[in-house]
């Protein structure tokens, strides 16, 4: 009861003297760390247009002639691109968060951060190269698809692990990763409108963000690299490290004694008997409200974005411009801005709290977007009319479907970390970042049904 007592009376002293994060440069390292988990595979998605104008069969024997519908112009690899992309990224992203989960007691996040980092600088550097490099369409799908579970297999780890450093911070800290991920989408985007304002060669701007993303990569290396430095950072990393307990201090300390006495070598306890075990599936049970919910969240998201949003039409025709950048204003920058203005808002207001029975109630209601979507004026399709032919409507779903996909999130990675003990928080974000991908997954293989059954 005196050694509670005593490290209660601790706990209070050094809360008095917990240290500033000046300037916010942990936040803004955090933010930079989010955007280059996400920027470099924003770029790979908006190059799509670039990837599929490889896939034509412009040479015999290039790829598969078939078409996939009647109508539909295209061939086989190109009209199952974004499908097989979806499910190249997801599976690999859900394997690897999984993994984490477990190993990242036993390896150091500097190795798992930073050799992340480093394959998918690597990857992109070779996939900027390849460019411009001619090749036939079959074994460019492949190569391409190879670098996808790559990217993702790394990224994977990297994510898992930066959720798992935020966890041992304040909740807020969370936030910076989730929006540094949303502008990524966003600043991607933006990108891709300017390349189509200016006319660039798809092939010279493929190559633009290819290149931009190694930068990005770059800068977060060295935000990584600086935040072990910050005396707010070490703060915390030393609170999330458990402390001896006075029982414990005193077997060492009768230890002692009794070489001094017997002249007599002495064994010293190990990390993992001061340690208290962590167990994951014990974590889980306190976190598993926030680990279903966010992996909802993205099921609901990944299902029918891109799959079936890219494939809306625009009602008004002519070909003008409006038709030309209605796909990437309305669908690709609109959810992007949105879903980064709803991640973004958690670092002011959390509503509801993380024990409301509100917030599991507006995941499942997002279930809505499926049918809204699907019924939009989604081209070619067989065999659902469609309902909401104006472009207004997929304009509106699209506002509150990435809005509320950016918020309730944000809000999920914020609260499950803080379920649970301070030494338990790292774990804790990393089943966050297992349940995330889980989302991702299961949104990809249900986005194969979602697009057949319009």
């Amino acid at each position: 009861m005196k050694d509670l007592i005593a490290h209660s009376e601790a706990r209070k002293m050094t809360a008095i003297t917990v240290p500033r994060d000046k300037y916010n440069l942990v936040w803004i390292i955090f933010f930079i760390l989010g955007l280059g988990t996400l920027l470099p595979w924003n770029f790979f998605m908006t190059a799509t247009m670039y990837f599929t104008s490889r896939l034509k069969d412009t040479q015999p024997g290039a790829g598969l002639n078939g078409t996939v519908a009647e109508g539909d112009t295209r061939n086989v690899l190109e009209s199952k691109f974004n499908n097989v992309m979806t499910l190249c990224a997801m599976l690999p992203l859900l394997v690897f968060t999984c993994l984490n989960s477990f190993i990242h007691q036993r390896i150091p996040p500097k190795v798992r951060i930073l050799g992340g980092l480093g394959v998918i600088f690597v990857v992109f550097l070779i996939t900027a190269i390849l460019v411009k490099v001619d090749m036939a369409a079959l074994p460019f799908f492949v190569v391409t698809m190879i670098k996808i579970i790559c990217i993702n297999s790394f990224g994977a780890v990297l994510q898992g692990s930066l959720f798992g450093l935020a966890g041992m911070l304040p909740a807020s800290y969370t936030t910076p990763i989730m929006s540094g991920q949303g502008l990524a989408g966003t600043f991607a985007a933006f990108s891709m409108i300017c390349a189509l304002a200016t006319g660039s060669a798809l092939q010279d701007s493929a190559f633009g963000y290819f290149i931009t993303a190694c930068v990005v990569i770059l800068i977060a290396i060295a935000a990584y690299l600086a935040l072990p430095r910050m005396e707010f950072f070490q703060y915390y990393a030393n609170c999330s490290r458990p402390q001896q307990s006075g029982d414990e201090e005193n077997k060492m300390d009768l230890l002692r004694k009794d070489e001094s006495a017997e002249k007599r070598p002495v064994i010293p306890l190990t990390d993992e008997e001061v340690k208290p075990s962590v167990s994951v599936f014990s974590i889980f049970k306190q976190i598993w409200g926030m680990a279903l919910s966010v992996c909802f969240v993205f099921t609901i998201t990944i299902g029918t974005f891109p799959a079936v949003t890219v494939d809306v039409r625009s009602a008004v025709g002519g070909g003008g411009s409006w038709e030309r950048y209605f796909i990437p204003v309305s669908c690709f920058l609109l959810f992007n801005v949105m879903d980064w203005a709803g991640r973004s808002l958690t670092a002011v207001c959390m509503w509801p709290g993380k024990d409301s029975r509100i917030l599991p109630i507006l995941v499942v209601a997002r279930i809505i977007f499926v049918p809204a979507f699907i019924f939009c004026n989604v081209q070619p399709r067989n065999y659902l009319p469609v309902l909401f032919a104006h472009d207004a409507w997929y304009i509106i779903f699209m506002i509150f479907f990435s809005f509320s996909n950016g918020y309730l999130a944000s809000l999920c990675m914020c609260f499950g970390p803080k379920k649970v003990s301070p030494h338990e928080a790292e774990t804790a974000g990393a089943i966050m970042a297992f349940f995330l991908s889980l989302g991702l997954a299961l949104g990809a293989a249900l986005s194969f049904g979602f697009r057949a059954m319009i």
